[in-house]
């Protein structure tokens, strides 16, 4: 059913706690895993409110190798890619490259507000995603 199966990381706390349910899906249906991080661009505007931004390259293949390790110690071979961009455009090209039939993503809550949902990276990739999204609150 879940042939090949996206994973998205960042810092956050959600993410770790979305990666349970990621365990359980790909050995429930054997799939592929591919764990992805989204490396963000430097805002260009300097008025911009700070945002929590995964943009140091050694942060990033941090995150990855440990993320690619915790899996390896449930058993799962899990590939990893990272990529330059915004977070939702480039988890939908990724999702449609590589052939992904599930997304599995931890949500911040953030996008359950009228102020949020525009801003909601979750959002965004459950209205342009190629395939099924999984969120896990």
């Amino acid at each position: 059913m879940f042939k090949t199966v996206l994973f998205p990381v960042d810092q956050s706390r959600e993410a770790r706690e979305a990666a349970e349910k990621v365990i359980n899906i790909v050995k429930t249906y054997a799939s592929r895993l591919v764990i992805l991080s989204v490396v963000e661009p430097p805002a260009e505007e300097a008025d911009s409110p700070p945002r929590e931004v995964m943009s140091s390259p050694e942060a990033v293949a941090k995150l990855l190798s440990e993320a690619q390790s915790m899996f390896s110690q449930q058993g799962i071979e899990a590939e990893i890619i990272e990529r330059e961009g915004k977070p939702a455009f480039t988890i939908c090209d990724v999702a449609d490259e590589i052939g992904a039939d599930l997304i599995v993503m931890g949500c911040r809550g953030m996008g359950l507000t009228d102020d949020g949902a525009s801003d909601s990276v979750t959002n965004r990739v459950i209205n342009l995603s190629p395939c099924a999204v999984l969120i896990v609150p």
